[in-house]
């Protein structure tokens, strides 16, 4: 009997990462992610999986993050109940995640609902803080290098992919057939992670294509953001960085400790972390020592860098605050968080910065501000943006074209069919294109909605 993979999201797009494998009437989804961006993205969180939830038999996730993770939620309050299998590293940061992105819309439901600024009346989330909490209660956790089997005549690994803790790429056996999902890959030269495994043979490969068609620059996340938070201090300004709570606050937390200790920003430049979620998210680099670079010592100064703001008290509070100071809050690309209220709050003075810390995907407020855009719209009113806006290049924690390719080679063998996924359309066609000229393998770029053959 056939193996057929459905690409329901993660397809010639860079979010909603969901690919249903099929076999003999079992379904496995690998991976569940939201849809973020562009407003019909974003729709389609809403619509019904062409699926019933309750008639797929398993997920498998290859990392945390929410636009391979967000969606879990939504799928179990609509009657999955099956398992969720994942590294151990991956079920601490989704349970951290998860009711983090329920608590986010249930606030930005019952703000739009007093601020009268929906459509909709009233204004209601996708799920809530509860349906997180509950999914979680359906997660089986898994380490790197243990085959196991979620039904009879499936056997999946876990191989390490960098990128966050926890982050896998997944190797699904079935049918015949040996699936391979990249899942995100990190880069070879990351500060915090260590570089993903090489991996194993595959008869079909999926795979990440988010900077398929871009290199990173030369130089490092610390000679970026050195020269960008001396000026801020320098003039007195007050810098927000939105960042991902998972990997990108601690990356930056890191690199703000290494530049204090070097004298290369001052040291006593106060810096805020307005996320509950990234102090959580902090704490799991103590939990998984073995699953990153840093060592004890590093790790015990990227927590004590920052002052931790808690409560939506204490954040309100550092807008009576002067400058100089440096505040980081989620989320990464100014999608929603108490980012906004600081962006509100403090882009419209010219002495201030933003500091976007890496990938901004399309029709984000984030990837508005990046393009240069002077208003943008935040809680149904218009902002002017007058700070210094500075898109950080060398912090992003996904491998670039040069890395991808690298990767790629380290198969022991060309699988027969390569799908490029989880990219923007021409991120995903350049590196299809290199694929097929330069390695001489099949590659295609899947449409949404597609089935296609494993």
């Amino acid at each position: 009997m056939s193996v057929n993979i459905t690409f329901l999201g993660g397809a010639q797009t860079v979010t909603g990462s969901k690919y249903l494998v099929e076999h003999a009437g079992v379904r496995v989804l690998v991976d569940c992610g939201l849809f973020q961006g562009y407003k019909p993205l974003r729709e389609r969180n809403w619509r019904p999986l062409p699926v019933v939830p309750s008639r797929i038999d398993s997920v498998v996730l290859t990392h945390a993050h929410l636009d391979h993770s967000g969606y879990l939620p939504l799928l179990a309050k609509e009657g999955f109940r099956g398992r969720v299998h994942a590294t151990p590293g991956t079920r601490d940061l989704c349970a951290i995640l998860l009711p983090d992105s329920g608590h986010l819309q249930e606030e930005d439901a019952a703000f739009a609902n007093r601020h009268g600024f929906s459509k909709h009346h009233p204004a209601l989330p996708l799920y809530t803080r509860q349906d997180a909490l509950d999914s979680l209660r359906l997660f089986h956790t898994v380490p790197f290098f243990h085959p196991f089997e979620p039904h009879r005549g499936w056997r999946v690994s876990f191989i390490p992919a960098g990128h966050i803790i926890g982050a896998a790429s997944v190797l699904l056996e079935v049918g015949g057939r040996r699936i391979l999902f990249s899942g995100d890959l990190g880069r070879s030269d990351d500060l915090l992670m260590k570089p993903p495994a090489d991996p194993p043979a595959a008869d079909t490969l999926l795979i990440e294509s988010t900077y398929g068609d871009r290199r990173h620059p030369e130089g490092t996340v610390l000679d970026e953001l050195a020269p960008a938070l001396e000026r801020v201090a320098r003039r007195g300004g007050i810098a927000v960085v939105p960042v991902f709570a998972v990997g990108r606050a601690q990356t930056l937390l890191h690199a703000i400790a290494t530049l204090k200790a070097q004298g290369r920003i001052p040291h006593g430049l106060p810096v805020y972390l307005d996320s509950p979620m990234a102090i959580h998210s902090t704490q799991v680099f103590i939990d998984h020592p073995g699953s990153h670079k840093l060592s004890p010592d590093e790790v015990r100064a990227m927590a004590k860098v920052a002052h931790f703001i808690e409560t939506p008290e204490q954040s309100k509070a550092l807008a009576a605050q002067h400058g100089p100071m440096v505040i980081l809050a989620a989320s990464g690309m100014a999608t929603g968080g108490r980012v906004l209220h600081h962006l509100a709050h403090y882009a419209g003075d010219h002495r201030n910065m933003i500091i976007l810390t890496g990938y901004q995907t399309p029709g984000t407020r984030g990837a508005r501000l990046a393009a240069g855009e002077t208003s943008i719209r935040i809680h149904g009113q218009d902002v002017w943006v007058a700070a210094e806006v500075v898109q950080l290049r060398t912090a992003s924690s996904h491998a670039d074209s040069e890395q991808l390719m690298t990767w790629l080679r380290r198969l022991p063998q060309p699988p027969g069919q390569v799908y490029v996924v989880h990219g923007e359309v021409g991120a995903s066609d350049a590196l299809r294109l290199r694929i097929e000229h330069q390695l001489y393998w099949r590659a295609r770029v899947p449409e949404h909605g597609s089935v296609w053959p494993a």
